[in-house]
C-alpha cells in the first residue's frame, strides 16, 4: 500500500518524478554487490531544485535517502537498506558546456563516463579517469566513490579533475563549492571533501570537471611472463628505467586461463602473467619511448612482446583487459571482487600472499588491476554449493585484508566501504578517526537520512 508521505511527496514535485511500482522499486533496490532492499519510493529528479524539495521534505519527516548513480558499484553502496526513498540521478544527464579554452566541462551527475569522454575527445580534450564499466557507470556515481581505473597511474583519479560541485545537502539546502578556475584557494578545500564520500554528506547535482588536452598518439606493450614474479621484476625494472606509463596493468595466471576461454584470444596463450603498459605523447617520442622500453623488458626474458601503435590497435588490447570481470563470472562461480592497495613495493609479496591463501582455503583466486599504484583486484572465487563455503570466503577475505593492513595498505582503492566492506571500517580506521567522520556525519546530517546503515 502507498504510504501517506509517498502522496504528499508526489503532489510537490513534477509530474512521474516519484514512482512506487514495485517493478521500479526493484530495480532500484541495489548495485553489482550481492545486497538488495527494496525502497517505499524511488525519486527521478530532472533538477537540482527537484533533488531540494526531496531531501527538505525528506529530512523534516526523518525518511531515509539513498541517492544512487548508474548502480555499478561493487560494494552495496547504494542499496537501500532502511527503505525509504531511493533518489536515482539518472535523469539528469545533459552535459551543459564544454568549453576549450578553459579546459572544463560542465555535466549532471547522470552523464555516463564514455559519453563524457567520447564528447570532449572529439574537441581535442581528455578526461583520463576511466573505470572499467566506463560505458556504464555515471559521472555522479564516480565522484561518489572517487573512481579511479588503468590511466590513474599517471594522470591521477576522479577527484583530481573535479574543479567544484553543486550539492544539495540533507536539509535541502543547495551549496556550491570550487569553481571553474584550476587553481582556487578561498577557503576551506570542499570539493574534494565531497568526492568519496558515497552519498554520505550530499547529493552531487552537477559537476564542474578539469579536462586536459588529448596526447596526440598512443602505444601499448603487452608483455607476458611465465610467473608473477616476473610481472612483479618487469613493473620494478620500467619506474627503475624512468618511465611513467599512461597505464600498467596486470593479470594472474588464473585470470589469463578464463579470459582465454571467455575471449578465444591467440595472444593470451602461454603466459602465466601478463602486463599491459601503455605510453601517450607526442608520436616521434611515443614511439622511440617504446623502443627503448621492450629493449628494457627483453632482458627479463618474456614469453612475449607484442607492440601497438595508435588508439585503434592499442583498444583492441585493451578489450582484452575490459573482459577480464567478465570473463571471471563466465567461469560459473561467483566472484568476490576486493579492490585493495598496498605499497608498490608489496606486490611480489601480494601475490604470493593471494597463493597461500588459495590453498589454505581451497578457493581459486584471480588477481588483476593496477599495478602500476599498487591497487589490485583480488577475486575470490566460488560455488555456493562447495562445503563450508561462507566460512570459508570469509576467513579468506578477512585474512586478507588484515595482511593488507598490516603492509600498510587499504582495504579499498576505488570502490569504497559501502556495505560489503562494513565489518572491517573499524579495522581500517583508528578511533579517532572513525570518531571525526561521526562528527562530520552529525554536521551535516543530524538526522541521519542520508545513504544510512552504511559505514557510518
Amino acid at each position: 500500500m502507498t504510504s501517506h508521505w509517498t502522496s504528499q511527496l508526489k503532489e510537490l514535485l513534477p509530474p512521474d518524478e516519484l514512482r512506487t511500482e514495485s517493478e521500479i522499486c526493484a530495480e532500484n533496490s541495489g548495485d553489482k554487490w550481492f545486497a538488495s532492499h527494496l525502497p517505499e519510493a524511488v525519486a527521478f529528479p530532472s533538477s537540482a531544485r527537484s533533488v531540494s524539495q526531496i531531501l527538505t521534505f525528506a529530512n523534516e519527516r526523518r525518511i531515509p535517502v539513498t541517492p544512487r548513480g548508474a548502480g555499478y558499484g561493487y560494494e552495496g553502496g547504494c542499496v537501500p537498506v532502511q527503505g525509504g526513498i531511493a533518489l536515482s540521478l539518472a535523469r539528469m544527464n545533459q552535459i551543459v558546456e564544454i568549453h576549450q579554452d578553459d579546459f572544463v566541462a560542465v555535466v549532471q551527475p547522470g552523464v555516463l563516463v564514455k559519453g563524457l569522454q567520447d564528447a570532449v575527445e572529439s574537441k581535442g580534450l581528455y578526461y583520463p579517469p576511466d573505470p572499467a564499466s566506463r560505458a556504464d557507470c555515471s559521472i555522479g556515481g564516480s565522484i561518489a566513490t572517487n573512481a579511479g581505473g588503468p590511466r590513474c597511474l599517471k594522470y591521477g583519479v576522479t577527484r583530481d579533475y573535479v574543479l567544484g560541485l553543486e550539492i544539495v545537502l540533507a536539509d535541502g539546502s543547495v551549496v556550491r563549492v570550487g569553481g571553474r578556475t584550476h587553481k582556487n584557494k578561498t577557503g576551506f578545500e570542499f570539493t574534494r571533501f565531497f568526492v568519496g564520500s558515497e552519498g554520505l554528506l550530499g547529493v552531487v547535482t552537477e559537476a564542474t570537471l578539469k579536462l586536459i588536452p588529448l596526447p596526440p598518439f598512443r602505444a601499448l606493450l603487452l608483455v607476458g611472463f611465465e610467473s608473477a614474479k616476473g610481472a612483479t621484476r618487469a613493473i620494478r625494472a620500467i619506474f627503475k628505467a624512468g618511465f611513467l606509463p599512461c597505464a600498467l596493468e596486470v593479470a594472474d595466471k588464473f585470470t589469463l586461463a578464463a579470459a582465454r576461454k571467455y575471449t578465444g584470444s591467440k595472444r593470451l596463450e602461454g603466459s602465466n602473467a601478463i602486463l599491459f603498459v601503455e605510453l601517450d605523447g607526442q608520436e616521434a617520442s611515443v614511439r622511440q619511448e617504446l623502443l627503448v622500453l621492450e629493449q628494457t623488458l627483453r632482458k627479463l626474458e618474456p614469453v612475449l612482446l607484442e607492440p601497438a601503435f595508435g588508439t585503434e590497435e592499442c583498444e583492441k588490447l585493451w578489450q582484452l583487459r575490459r573482459d577480464f570481470s567478465f570473463a571471471l563470472r563466465d567461469t560459473g562461480l561467483i566472484k568476490l571482487n576486493e579492490d585493495i592497495v598496498v605499497p608498490r613495493g608489496r606486490l611480489e609479496e601480494l601475490f604470493d600472499f593471494a597463493e597461500q591463501l588459495q590453498n589454505k582455503h581451497e578457493l581459486p583466486i584471480a588477481c588483476f588491476g593496477h599495478a602500476g599504484d599498487g591497487n589490485i583486484h583480488v577475486n575470490i572465487m566460488y560455488d555456493a554449493n562447495w562445503p563450508n563455503v561462507g566460512d570459508r570466503t570469509s576467513k579468506a577475505l578477512d585474512e586478507l585484508f588484515r595482511q593488507v593492513l598490516a603492509w600498510g595498505g587499504a582495504i579499498t582503492g576505488e570502490h569504497g566501504i559501502g556495505l560489503a566492506k562494513k565489518t572491517w571500517w573499524p579495522m581500517a580506521v583508528s578511533p579517532e578517526l572513525q570518531d571525526l567522520h561521526q562528527r562530520v556525519k552529525r554536521a551535516l546530517d543530524p538526522n541521519g537520512i542520508l545513504n544510512p546503515g552504511k559505514f557510518l
